[in-house]
């Protein structure tokens, strides 16, 4: 583990305060509550202070993408192109999820084709995952992007990894846009990412899966109740959808990529069409949803990660190589706030551990780390 600096870990703003720079921005906002980011991001005395650092995990990995936790705070990681699950002591482990020992490696998933952006990529655990012991995993296979479900037993270091139960199939694969998170939602069901995989017929396409969020069952059916009927499609228009987090009231949010301009964070509405390839961030054109946040420069985003703790988003930047901070007010966005511009290179994966912890995933670091961070600092 390395600790930071502790003159250099900022404290948030008051309860207060974040109200007021709240209600100043969203006084603003246009009538969807869609915020623009700036080209070079906020400062901190313009919004949310950054979350503390507390250290950083060197375990070994190599382009780590998700990360889930075991009930006893156990993390586990999928590699991308190793196509390898691994384990890390997490808050059962005390020490806010801190360790200094290389990652264990669970297993390998069968059946992954690693590629350009493609390989293992979301894994999800099950809500049932006392009893039924399942892991979910999204990965890249010689003819499309599929979901399978995979055992996992054991506990903390000794975890052993069955066989994967291919549950859904069919997801355009190409060297890029492949999307791939995957996240079960407050109601049960599994929602799934997905990138147009450079097809940009796909994604206006009801009956097709490319750039769509999809919506399933636990056994990979439609789920019930989903907007177009016995139809996996949640909502569609989307170029590469890499992020999924739902806010304390049950909305879901999503993160996703632009055309080099107009990376998108997206409120999501069953049936929603968010326009791509037809429009990006947020024209208001009849008939699309505007994002509620626009970054007009990839190169300064390239959303990834999401999580919201706290009704605040955090997404983790590529090739922007930052932390983005975003304040949310029920369907509204505050402006996005920059953090860690540069510090810790390309991040990928955000995700709140039991103990209210965040673990970034950091990507071609070589070897890859995870950052700590404490969001209530």
């Amino acid at each position: 583990m390395t600790l930071a600096d502790p003159g250099h870990v900022c404290r948030r703003l008051g309860r207060s305060a974040a109200a007021v720079a709240v209600s100043l921005v969203l006084a603003g906002c246009t009538g969807n509550g869609s915020v623009p980011a700036g080209t070079s991001g906020s400062t901190a005395a313009q919004g949310p202070a950054p979350p503390a650092v507390i250290g950083t995990i060197d375990a070994g990995l190599q382009l780590p993408w998700s990360t889930v936790f075991l009930p006893d705070g156990t993390a586990v990681i999928s590699e991308r192109d190793t196509a390898l699950l691994k384990s890390l002591p997490g808050a059962s482990a005390g020490n806010g999820g801190a360790g200094s020992a290389p990652a264990a490696t669970i297993g390998q998933v069968p059946g992954v084709v690693p590629g350009g952006e493609g390989g293992l990529l979301g894994i999800a655990l099950s809500p049932d995952f006392g009893q039924d012991r399942y892991l979910y995993a999204y990965f890249t296979a010689a003819d499309d992007n599929r979901i399978a479900r995979l055992r996992l037993e054991g506990s903390g270091q000794q975890l052993i990894l069955g066989p994967p139960d291919i549950v859904f199939t069919g997801i355009p694969k190409a060297r890029t846009h492949n999307g791939g998170r995957i996240r079960f939602g407050p109601d049960g069901f599994l929602y799934v990412g997905t990138g147009d995989s450079q097809r940009r017929d796909q994604p206006q396409d009801r009956n097709a899966l490319g750039g769509k969020i999809l919506r399933l069952t636990p056994d990979g059916d439609p789920a019930p109740g989903n907007p177009f009927g016995d139809n996996p499609v949640y909502s569609l228009g989307h170029r590469n959808v890499q992020g999924l987090a739902w806010d304390s009231a049950g909305r879901l949010w999503s993160s996703e990529f632009g055309p080099e301009v107009n990376d998108e964070l997206n409120l999501i509405v069953p049936g929603g069409n968010y326009g791509w390839p037809e429009v990006t961030g947020a024209p208001h054109r009849p008939g699309f949803l505007d994002a509620k946040v626009v970054w007009p420069s990839t190169a300064e985003s390239s959303p990834s990660g999401l999580e919201i703790a706290g009704d605040t988003a955090y997404v983790g930047a590529l090739r922007g190589q930052r932390l983005w901070v975003v304040p949310l007010n029920g369907e509204f966005a505050a402006d996005p706030v920059a953090h860690f511009t540069g510090t810790y290179g390309r991040l990928r994966g955000v995700t709140l551990a039991p103990d209210g912890l965040l673990w970034v995933l950091s990507n071609n670091k070589n070897p890859d780390f995870v950052l700590i961070l404490d969001p209530s600092k």
